[in-house]
């Protein structure tokens, strides 16, 4: 049953939008999964999708196709890409939900960047990355 699966906290794991800058010095925006945790992480299931809410304009909303990821293993104080992203979906909600392994026990949790969140006041130095961006945990 479902109220037998425990719900584990999810601690240390860390999502970011960064930029850098390509051969051609245009910047280039990827998603990031950070593991700031002492062990490693395994069968790591990422999804992602873009939304927004009813467009006043027309009354439609828009949608992403939904993407999935599998990482095997993400190892202990390290960090992966997840995929790229168009900064023109910046406007959307980007909603990532995030499923792995310590062990036998498995963690979940969605991490939402809400419209207008990744924008050039709102970058930071990620020092796992070495990158400007916005910082989600």
């Amino acid at each position: 049953m479902k109220k037998d699966i425990p719900h584990l906290p999810v601690t240390g794991v860390k999502l970011a939008i960064a930029r850098k800058n390509g051969e051609d010095q245009e910047a280039q925006w990827h998603v990031y999964i950070i593991n700031n945790n002492q062990v490693d992480l395994d069968n790591l299931l990422i999804t992602s999708k873009g939304y927004s809410n009813k467009d006043v304009k027309d009354g439609e909303q828009q949608k992403t196709s939904v993407l999935r990821h599998m990482i095997e293993k993400l190892k202990a104080g390290s960090y992966a890409v997840i995929e790229p992203i168009d900064p023109a979906l910046f406007k959307l909600f980007n909603e990532f939900w995030v499923s792995y392994y310590i062990g036998k026990d498995i963690y979940d949790k969605k991490f939402v960047f809400v419209p207008g969140s990744v924008m050039e006041k709102n970058l930071i130095p990620i020092s796992e990355i070495g990158l400007d961006g916005v910082l989600h945990s």
